[in-house]
């Protein structure tokens, strides 16, 4: 095979096919070319010598059968109407070869940025030990983006510093989480922080708190306007027409009142000089003024030099930096305490940060009965038992003995009771409502008991059905010693990833030296996995359904 034809493209039937912009340019031709003849229908033209053009003859016939002279002219005002519709038909040209693009929606409706994240931690419920927060998720627009690379400088926006983090359990706020720094824990970025509580709302006040609130009775009620008011003192002078003036007669013979302390008073100076003149012109020396700063000099002097010694004894300024032994606190960065590897009482939460503010979404679920609730996880748990093999085989049936008539009376043999079913390990059984109105999700994972080589792992997704049986969505089984190709899934909560009001379930695929995160849709009668962490490569849709 030549090089030419191994390089040769072949163009498919949607391109070969007329574009839009092609067929435009070609009526574009054919309407410049008509205007040019004079064949542009519609309104009849005037001609010289009474003929016309008649539509039923042929364009040839027709060229030669008008002469020059003889065709039809149209109207100055007809053809400048032609030509301003093939000039709009050339602008449009362009417009019609470019992409429209996407057209952009509403940004009241859809948020900018939305970060789901899992807080783990161990301790406490508000005061753990020791924590992290792994980046899962990044609502940016319409499209999740993996919140462990989104915007790395080098640190990813998820776990930057300042970052504030709602934690929520079951939908319900649980506190803050706010990011103080953040490292790697085994190639991956987490962060860490403090736990801090919930803020308390204002309480509304009584009517007896905001009749407190009135400082002046004669303002009026309900105004915003700030009111001045003078503040009156024990010696102000009355005011106009409020006193008589014999009243003020025996105001002035008694003291005055006592004035304000803060308020400043000016007092006249008094001069003790010797006023009268005994001729030689001098005057005995002012009275010390206790307010005249008075220049002394210091009774200790430290002959060193002050600026070479550790300390200076009878120093008291605050501000003076002095030098002392041991690590500088200089722009100190506060590390929390860190969580490392997976130990057994790890706890899990959802973490949720949105410039906007979103109403509390609740995603338990109410049975109508607790009959309906008995059944449902009765039946979920002998599905999984089935897929852990662990339910016991059926024992054979006996032949039938034969029958021997005899005239003793036999006493009558009591049937055994079926054994208790198998326990499942570390059950976890959930059970949501992912959306108003919505009918019950249940989750259950599960393992078997011994090492953790030999355990085997069971996680199911269900709904009931129209007929109340229990309808299984996606059953996920892995055992221990291939746990790397096949993780086990580990539900941490529902959550509300795409800021739509409706809840995702969020899995950790747990592998035996690695693990991601995955979020899950429950619509129509199927588990969808809408995102995984990590690019998907260890998390695979490898499991049972």
């Amino acid at each position: 095979m030549s090089l030419r034809k191994a390089n040769k493209i072949t163009l498919s039937p949607a391109l070969k096919a007329p574009q839009p912009a092609e067929k435009l340019a070609r009526a574009v031709g054919v309407v410049v070319r008509a205007v040019g003849r004079g064949l542009i229908p519609g309104k009849k033209l005037p001609t010289e010598g009474g003929g016309g053009f008649n539509p039923r003859t042929k364009p040839a016939e027709s060229e030669t059968a008008l002469a020059a002279e003889d065709r039809p002219h149209a109207s100055p005002r007809f053809s400048a109407a032609c030509l301003a519709a093939v000039f709009a038909l050339l602008a449009a040209l362009p417009a019609a070869a470019q992409y429209a693009g996407k057209v952009a929606k509403d940004s009241k409706e859809n948020p900018e940025l939305r970060s789901i994240a899992v807080l783990e931690w161990t301790g406490e419920e508000g005061n753990p030990k020791a924590s992290r927060l792994v980046p899962v998720s990044i609502l940016d627009g319409d499209k999740l983006q993996d919140g462990s690379i989104y915007l790395a400088r080098p640190e990813p926006m998820a776990v930057a510093p300042m970052v504030e983090y709602q934690l929520e359990q079951d939908g319900k706020p649980l506190g803050l989480f706010d990011v103080d720094n953040s490292g790697q824990e085994l190639g991956s970025w987490v962060g860490f922080g403090a736990w801090k509580p919930m803020p308390s709302a204002h309480p509304k006040l009584t009517a007896a708190e905001l009749a407190k609130l009135n400082v002046d009775s004669d303002d009026e009620p309900g105004s915003d306007e700030p009111v001045l008011h003078r503040k009156h003192h024990g010696d102000d002078a009355p005011a106009a027409g409020s006193s008589s003036p014999s009243s003020a007669s025996s105001d002035a013979d008694t003291p005055a009142a006592p004035s304000d302390p803060d308020r400043p008073v000016l007092h006249k100076k008094t001069d003790t000089t010797d006023t009268a003149g005994t001729g030689s012109g001098s005057s005995s020396a002012p009275a010390d003024d206790p307010d005249r700063p008075v220049l002394k000099k210091s009774k200790t002097s430290d002959p060193h030099d002050t600026a070479s010694v550790d300390s200076v004894p009878g120093d008291t300024d605050p501000g003076r930096p002095r030098l002392k032994r041991g690590k500088s606190n200089a722009d100190a960065i506060k590390v929390a305490p860190s969580l490392l590897g997976l130990p057994p009482d790890l706890r899990q939460t959802i973490a949720v940060s949105d410039a906007k503010t979103h109403a509390d979404h609740p995603w338990d679920y109410s049975w109508t009965t607790p009959a309906d609730e008995a059944k449902m996880r009765s039946a979920l748990e002998d599905i999984a038992r089935n897929a852990l093999g662990l339910t016991a085989p059926a024992p054979a049936s006996k032949p039938a003995a034969k029958r021997i008539t005899t005239t003793k009376t036999t006493a009558k043999k009591t049937t055994k009771p079926p054994p208790p079913p198998a326990p499942l390990v570390d059950e976890q059984y959930r059970v949501f409502e992912l959306a108003y109105g919505s009918g019950a999700t249940l989750v259950l994972s599960a393992h078997t008991d011994g090492p953790t080589a030999t355990q085997k792992f069971v996680t199911l997704i269900a709904q009931p059905d129209l007929y109340g049986n229990v309808l299984v969505l996606k059953k996920n089984v892995a055992d221990g010693a291939h746990l790397d190709e096949t993780p086990r899934m580990r539900l941490v909560d529902a959550v509300d990833a795409l800021a739509d009001n409706r809840g995702e379930l969020l899995f950790e695929l747990r592998g035996a030296t690695q693990r991601q995160f995955a979020l899950y849709r429950v619509l129509r009668g199927q588990a969808e996995q809408l995102f995984v962490t990590g690019g998907g490569q260890f998390g695979m849709e490898t499991s049972e359904r």
